[in-house]
């Protein structure tokens, strides 16, 4: 299937690694020309140079830490600058992902850490939304994908919970808000999900529960129904999907992309 993306111009967050980085070479290999934005420099160059090479696509990357709006503001001006037109389409990723390390219980969840996660996951996504979304509603066509996760949907991670459930209401609020202007706002729910940080920490599990790495993986996927563990690539094919022109009949939703949570109803 044709997405007719060719010739856009996206900005992804989080875009130097993971699931960010995984969607930018999608959207690459789809025509599409893709700024990264990341606080590290040596980390975006080289995602960048990697990407552009492997693509044959323009893939750029513009600094900026996402809590700071100065900073935001400034990234998407040299995006818009340096890709020669506005920006079509915003994948928001730009998270610490909560689907490996402990959470922290109830009890210990201090107003720091929770203010400190909605204002990079939440807020976060707000402040790169504002700064583009001006100019697609002037062309009138856009799309933003809010990458969040499944903790929406599961308990044992209440501030994952929190801030991904917030994600996920806030796609809402701006797909009913833009809608009309040509502009369609999904949400994607990963659930575990292997990138390139989960080979040390399968191996760190594995030393300390004294198994084979396989057993550590195969022990991962058990979570979901295809007893598969996602990778960040095939989460990625999903979100270039709803980037696309052919995704006009989906806006405001919430699509889960973690090989399907047993038992569970979604309706």
């Amino acid at each position: 299937m044709d997405l007719e993306l060719t010739g856009r111009r996206a900005l992804v967050t989080g875009g130097s690694r993971g699931i960010g980085k995984a969607v930018a070479r999608a959207l690459a290999l789809e025509g599409v020309d893709v700024a990264l934005l990341a606080r590290n420099p040596q980390t975006l160059d080289a995602a960048a140079a990697e990407l552009s090479q492997q693509t044959g696509r323009r893939v750029i990357g513009v600094q900026a830490d996402t809590t700071r709006d100065d900073e935001v503001r400034a990234a998407v001006a040299d995006a818009v600058a340096r890709l020669g037109g506005g920006i079509d389409i915003l994948v928001n990723a730009a998270a610490e992902p909560a689907g490996f390390a402990g959470p922290p219980p109830l009890a210990q969840v201090t107003g720091a850490f929770l203010q400190a996660e909605l204002d990079t996951k939440v807020m976060g996504y707000i402040r790169c939304a504002q700064a583009v979304l001006p100019g697609m509603k002037e062309r009138g066509w856009g799309r933003v994908v809010n990458i969040s996760g499944l903790a929406a949907r599961q308990t044992g991670n209440t501030v994952g919970s929190i801030r991904n459930v917030a994600v996920a209401a806030l796609s809402k609020n701006m797909a009913d808000e833009y809608g009309p202007h040509g502009i369609n706002v999904t949400v994607v729910h990963p659930g575990l999900t292997r990138t390139e940080r989960t080979a040390p920490l399968v191996a760190a599990r594995a030393a300390a529960q004294g198994v084979p790495a396989q057993t550590v993986e195969e022990r991962m996927a058990a979570g979901n129904s295809i007893k598969h563990l996602v990778d960040a690539d095939e989460v990625a094919w999903v979100v270039a999907f709803l980037c696309s022109p052919r995704s006009r009949a989906i806006n405001g939703d919430a699509i889960a992309a973690g090989g399907g949570a047993p038992h569970s109803i979604h309706y």
